[in-house]
């Protein structure tokens, strides 16, 4: 008999990396992911399938990680990277056991570890999946293993978005992308930065009042059923992050939002939205703050792989975390049987945790309800070595001894236990304070006058093609028009700055991309393009081949609607 329902969604993005780089900000950080998480996850869903036992993820892969996951030019940097990686770690089996330095024999013993693991994750990649990520995602969705989601094409910040001409661009390529690469329509979404704002009125040019519609109507216009967002949003008090960090973030002094007063709801439903036919659930608070949280959770042990010491000769990490105090130099070296006991011990405490407090729920509301987590699936195998691994064996161990949780992709749960509700949530992000600031503040404010006056030079120029010219050299630079507008428009780009994690990558990325995007207007708009420039841009951003640039055609300016019957106001 069910107690209730458990959601696993892992959410997979980077930005477009693409001949932009290598090191320490490009092309090498998708090759880490590929080898420490996306290679893995598909070996455990994989494994798990062939011992009868479907992992009920929900995989969410950004349009704009799926493309370069696809693409040619990244798949063999990939393999390239992986040989450098066997390379290196060679090199060390060879100076090892070196009487000078202290504990080689265990250095020795890491060093075959490493690279029997880069060996098996190039076997993976070649042999078993043919160099085909998005093939072999899409071939566990078509068996019921997983769920893939969507998002926005480039991961653009929606709220701050001008025109819902763009706003709508990037969930319609995202979602177009989506059905091209897997094969089918994507039920849910993960909104950029789980960021959304309510319908506003405002004055339109005619001097008239108008209303600008929720998010919601724009992903229903797209087919899309369901989206998530944190735990503070549907409850009310205050965002983790405020109660984490308060204070100096990077460069940036965060103002937080006062307190919310407690809604009355919790995340154990999903909820409807008031303006359209989409549904909204929330991350569980207890169960996600227990993987995620470095300091609390299971991730910051001392036994598991510290990430910030490599070695100097070949760059592979040989120590543990130890401690969260003990200083890099003086971490002690990995043990992956210890790491493994822990993984162990760590899916046992989970798997218990989730079942009574679904089992606590039933108990005390008398019907069942919904634990939510969702992740970062990065956070898993690349920041948290060891961390696919325990996805496995959650995974396993609900199926084997806990098959009163009933494991559940975001849209099965949505299909089978439909909202009863619909509540009105407020503006918020998952980014420090709960609101917009991450990626709207002194640092970042200079970029978004230049957003909106490419997304409306954009919208002219569609406006004035509305029928796909003749020339195709003029169609391929409309095309490319579209493509650089969408790359620009990316949320990657403010929040590296804000947090100073890339700040001169992205200021450079977010420039090259408007200076791109600004060249091909010009040379549309004069009527001379240059054939040999747009080949060159061309061969550098080449995601969304398939892109129609009328996507970006003028959305006519709509009325004030009357307010939903359904909802009733949660936030004054």
């Amino acid at each position: 008999m069910s107690i209730g329902q458990f959601v696993f969604m892992l959410h997979s993005h980077l930005p477009y990396y693409r001949k932009a780089g290598m090191w320490p900000f490009g092309e090498e950080n998708l090759y880490e992911c590929m080898a420490e998480t996306y290679v893995p996850l598909l070996n455990a869903i994989s494994e798990l399938y062939e011992e009868g036992v479907k992992a009920k993820l929900t995989v969410g892969i950004t349009p704009i990680l799926a493309e370069q996951l696809n693409d040619e030019h990244l798949k063999q940097g990939f393999v390239k990277y992986l040989d450098s990686r066997i390379a290196k770690v060679s090199k060390d089996l060879e100076r090892y056991p070196d009487e000078k330095v202290p504990h080689s024999q265990h250095l020795k013993y890491l060093a075959k570890y490493y690279y029997d693991w880069f060996m098996h994750i190039k076997d993976s990649f070649v042999n078993k999946y043919g160099m085909d990520l998005i093939g072999q995602f899409r071939k566990y969705q078509d068996l019921g293993c997983i769920e893939i989601t969507t998002s926005g094409a480039t991961h653009g910040f929606s709220p701050l978005l001008a025109t819902d001409a763009n706003l709508n661009a990037q969930f319609k390529v995202g979602a177009d992308t989506t059905k091209r690469l897997f094969g089918k329509k994507a039920c849910g979404c993960w909104l950029p930065e789980c960021a959304y704002r309510q319908g506003y009125e405002y004055v339109g040019k005619d001097g008239q009042k108008h209303w600008r519609p929720a998010i919601e109507v724009t992903l229903q216009n797209n087919d899309i059923e369901y989206f998530f967002t944190e735990s503070h949003v549907i409850e009310g008090g205050n965002s983790i992050g405020n109660r984490r960090v308060i204070g100096v973030y990077g460069n940036i002094e965060y103002i937080p939002l006062p307190d919310r007063a407690p809604t009355g709801y919790d995340t154990y439903s999903a909820y409807w939205l008031p303006d359209a036919q989409v549904a909204v659930m929330g991350r569980n608070e207890r169960a996600g703050y227990q993987v995620w949280s470095a300091a609390d959770g299971y991730p910051g042990d001392g036994c598991y792989r510290e990430f910030h010491r490599k070695d100097a000769n070949s760059g592979m990490h040989y120590w543990r975390i130890t401690s969260p105090k003990t200083d890099l130099g003086d971490k002690m070296l990995y043990d992956p049987v210890l790491a493994l006991n822990k993984v162990n011990e760590n899916s046992d405490h989970y798997t218990t945790l989730i079942y009574h407090m679904l089992n606590d729920y039933k108990k005390a509301k008398g019907e069942e309800g919904l634990v939510m987590v969702s992740f970062d699936t990065e956070l898993f195998g690349h920041w948290w070595f060891e961390g696919v691994e325990f996805i496995k064996q959650v995974i396993k161990k609900f199926n084997t001894y806990l098959p009163e949780v009933e494991r559940l992709t975001a849209g099965e749960y949505i299909h089978q236990h439909p909202p009863k509700e619909a509540i009105q949530i407020p503006e918020s992000s998952w980014g420090q304070g709960g609101h917009f600031y991450v990626w709207n503040n002194h640092l970042t404010e200079w970029m978004w006058p230049i957003i909106h006056a490419c997304e409306k030079r954009a919208s002219a120029l569609a406006d004035r093609y509305p029928m796909i010219p003749e020339d195709k050299l003029l169609h391929r630079a409309l095309n490319q028009m579209a493509r650089e507008n969408l790359l620009l428009q990316s949320s990657d780009w403010p929040f590296l700055i804000t947090t100073w994690q890339a700040k001169d990558y992205a200021t450079d990325r977010f420039r090259e991309h408007v200076d791109r995007f600004e060249s091909i207007c010009d040379m549309i708009e004069s009527g001379h393009i240059d054939d040999a420039k747009l080949r060159e841009i061309e061969s550098i951003d080449n995601c969304f081949p398939v892109i129609d640039y009328r996507v970006y055609q003028s959305i006519e300016e709509g009325v004030i609607p009357q307010q939903s019957a359904k909802l009733a106001p949660l936030y004054n």
